[in-house]
């Protein structure tokens, strides 16, 4: 495969990431929320990785990455990230659902008229339950808790590249999907009935399906300007160790990113 299309591939999944977010939503009711009642969050969030480093490979091509986020921006078709959490005193069920595709079209060197085009795509679901292990107030009269989270998630991976020449060609890559454990944690601090503070981390793959650890953790505010909606802003790492062999060669990506993240939260 042409060096030139490869790093044009590797710079655009860069992206894969962008909106893969495990963004806080709620451990505890919220000031005006029953907390012995059914309470509902919905959250739409976007992370924008400031720095991405690591390996890309498609058919056993591989290049590195150091890369910004205006490298790769360009390239973005359309991305999509949400989460939906459903608690009742201490137990909890919580949905998380990403999706990201971008597109690279070029011209190949050789034979004229050649061209080439790179699909790359992320998406998954996943579904945990949670349980409030801490809910307690601090000397300061601050309401502090931590909830525990364990499930199940699903992730499909595409990196393909299809070069269009005279002669036959195979599509390049694949795109490969499968199941993995996840377990994750979340505490918050409540400064005010407006102010919360936020920190979550969560680790998925453990070896499942060839991704050996995926990693994702925040920190961050979440401010409450009016009675039913939140915006949370903050800062998160995210990392992500995937190989597998598909039929056109070795095929993986290990990435680490980091950056701003952004949320708006629904309380329903």
């Amino acid at each position: 495969m042409p060096t030139d299309i490869f790093r044009r591939l590797a710079v655009g999944a860069t992206l894969l990431a962008a909106t893969v977010a495990g963004a806080a939503a709620e451990p505890i009711s919220r000031t005006g929320q029953p907390d012995d009642d059914w309470r509902y969050t919905a959250a739409i969030y976007a992370f924008l990785p400031a720095r991405t480093n690591g390996t890309s490979t498609v058919a056993g091509s591989s290049v590195p990455l150091d890369l910004n986020l205006s490298d790769a921006a360009g390239l973005l078709e359309y991305a999509a990230a949400g989460r939906f959490e459903a608690w009742r005193g201490d137990f909890g069920v919580i949905f998380d659902a990403n999706y990201v595709q971008l597109d690279a079209n070029g011209t190949l060197p050789t034979p004229a008229g050649a061209t080439f085009n790179a699909d790359i795509r992320q998406k998954w679901f996943g579904i945990l339950g949670a349980y409030k292990a801490v809910d307690t107030i601090n000397a300061n009269g601050q309401r502090v808790a931590l909830d525990l989270q364990a499930g199940a998630r699903y992730n499909k991976l595409r990196q393909e590249i299809t070069l269009n020449t005279p002669a036959p060609t195979p599509t390049l890559g694949g795109d490969p999907g499968w199941w993995e454990p996840v377990v994750g944690a979340r505490g918050m601090l409540e400064i005010n009935d407006r102010w919360a503070a936020v920190a979550s981390i969560d680790l998925g793959g453990f070896g499942a399906g060839g991704n050996d650890l995926q990693v994702g953790a925040n920190i961050g505010f979440d401010w409450k300007p009016w009675d039913k909606t939140s915006l949370f802003f903050g800062y998160r790492y995210y990392s992500i160790d995937y190989s597998t062999t598909l039929s056109t060669g070795p095929f993986a990506y290990d990435v680490r990113q980091h950056g701003p993240v952004f949320g708006v939260k629904f309380r329903l």
